[in-house]
């Protein structure tokens, strides 16, 4: 069937209005009107509801602080400032202005789900959600970075729940599909020289990069034939976008992986085919999520240090992976918590001016 474009969730009519609403309506005169039995009960529910928010946004908070801790336990902070002091201004310039473009075009993504689901908000006021759930995902995991801003943030400017989940579910469709074309192209023509040490041929690669592509070329097909449908299957959408928005998907996400690979690999001084260190991010990043590492934190280091030692000295490697955390994590980590604290900020004082127009009302 064809999809409806779920929108916002408009605010109640107001109260007082219709003939429900005219107290003592038919009562006989000097007689009081009879009082309805569940009032006390219907104005304590708002209440509870706003103790229970409450109690949610304390959590969330605490979550946050707790994960955000442990991150930065985890972090030899001297080794990352001797790092970044090592490496010339000018390939530092290049990383970071590498690392500004990649978080700029993830921002990007969520605008996806603004077309999928037909939602109002302003361009520049998606992308900045996007960016601080995107800084704190790197940081602190996807449940509560990329799910739970999103949710927090998404819901405070008004949108419906079912809205949100549409946004991020096309959100995290969009990354992963560019990573699957991209490692499948790469697996299946320029399949990484493994260390000699391992005496193994890199043949498997090839053969999970052709199911990769295999897999993406498929999607595109059903998206020609069959796009912008929706099915229900079990209580559970499931859309098909049209073929222009698949390969739109697929194209943004690719160059942002290719963009993130070009932070290591001006960092490393350009001392190994780009193509190398690109197909070695693929796998490292995929280590990560199997590895459930907030951050992938050791992980991604030691897949880089498995896969290229041999050819890179190790401190080499160490430094400029260091050098990445820097740039591309916790720099972009503090700008998104000032714009997240700011939000949160804005949302307050909304919320108490609202208060008192009501009360003044």
């Amino acid at each position: 069937m064809q999809r409806a474009y779920p929108h916002e969730v408009h605010p109640p009519a107001p109260q007082g209005t219709g003939p429900a609403s005219a107290p003592g309506r038919g009562t006989p005169p000097g007689r009081a009107a009879p009082q309805d039995a569940d009032a006390d009960t219907d104005t304590a529910r708002p209440s509870r509801w706003r103790r229970l928010g409450q109690l949610l946004s304390v959590l969330f908070f605490a979550a946050v602080v707790w994960l955000l801790q442990r991150y930065a336990r985890h972090l030899d902070w001297g080794e990352i400032g001797r790092s970044l002091a090592a490496t010339p201004t000018p390939m530092l310039a290049a990383a970071v202005g590498l690392a500004a473009a990649s978080h700029l075009l993830y921002s990007c993504f969520d605008l996806i789900g603004r077309r999928y689901t037909g939602h109002s908000l302003p361009a520049p006021t998606v992308m900045t959600v996007s960016f601080v759930s995107y800084a704190f995902n790197l940081c602190i995991g996807s449940i509560v970075g990329g799910v739970g801003f999103r949710y927090r943030l998404y819901s405070r400017l008004g949108l419906s729940k079912g809205v949100i989940t549409r946004i991020v579910s096309m959100s995290m469709l969009t990354n992963w599909l560019g990573y699957k074309l991209l490692a499948g192209l790469l697996f299946l023509f320029r399949p990484l020289q493994l260390p000699p040490t391992w005496h193994m041929g890199n043949h498997g690669l090839q053969w999970l990069g052709a199911v990769l592509v295999l897999i993406s070329a498929s999607y595109l097909v059903a998206c020609v034939r069959s796009g912008d449908k929706t099915w229900t299957v079990r209580g559970h959408e499931l859309y098909l976008p049209p073929w222009r928005m698949a390969a739109l998907q697929m194209g943004i996400s690719a160059l942002n992986w290719i963009l993130m690979a070009g932070i290591i690999w001006v960092l490393l001084g350009r001392v190994l085919p780009y193509d190398d260190v690109l197909t070695v991010l693929l796998i490292g990043a995929i280590a990560g999520v199997v590895a459930h590492v907030p951050a992938g934190l050791g992980v991604f280091e030691f897949v880089f240090l498995a896969l290229l030692s041999h050819r890179v000295p190790q401190s080499q490697l160490i430094g400029a992976l260091l050098g990445y955390r820097a740039v591309y994590y916790i720099g972009p980590l503090v700008l998104a918590a000032v714009l997240y604290l700011g939000m949160e900020l804005h949302a307050r004082r909304q919320r108490r001016e609202g208060a008192v127009a009501q009360e003044s009302a």
